[in-house]
């Protein structure tokens, strides 16, 4: 499938692009965060275990977590864990919340092709930024007009 956001073709070759983009990367961004503070679905509103289909220690680790449920059986074959909201799910580990800090705003010399300088500008400023990303698409269509 074609990337909607790149062509098939390249009228200019690779050193008359530039690429840019808006990163807020999980390693400096984030932290780890409790199941309220990400907001967790499961936190806010409880969740269901099936046991029919898990392995045993998994089931043994659902009943022994310390977690409030109740268990219901709806059918032959079909019982669930029910688990109360407010109480930590089991992906707890894994929620991130973002911090208080400015995505990194990058223009790179090059396109998806590669970065044949290796120029990379970090922007302090969004809007530096987005004038860098203005002229840029302005160049861009002055070269389309006169092909």
């Amino acid at each position: 499938m074609r990337d909607l956001n790149r062509g098939e073709r390249h009228l200019l070759p690779v050193t008359s692009y530039q690429s840019f983009e808006i990163k807020a990367p999980l390693g400096t961004h984030f932290r780890s965060g409790t199941c309220a503070e990400a907001n967790c679905p499961n936190y806010l509103h409880g969740w269901r275990v099936r046991v029919e289909g898990l392995p045993l220690e998994m089931v043994h680790a659902a009943r022994t977590s310390g977690r409030r449920y109740r268990e219901e059986q709806i059918a032959d074959g079909e019982t669930w864990l029910m688990f109360e909201a407010g109480q930590p799910c089991f992906r707890a580990s894994q929620h991130r919340v973002r911090v208080e800090r400015p995505e990194l705003y990058i223009a790179r010399a090059g396109d998806a092709r590669g970065n044949p300088t290796g120029q990379v500008t970090r922007h302090t400023r969004p809007e530096h930024w987005v004038e860098q990303f203005a002229d840029n698409q302005d160049k861009l269509a002055a070269v389309q007009q006169r092909s």
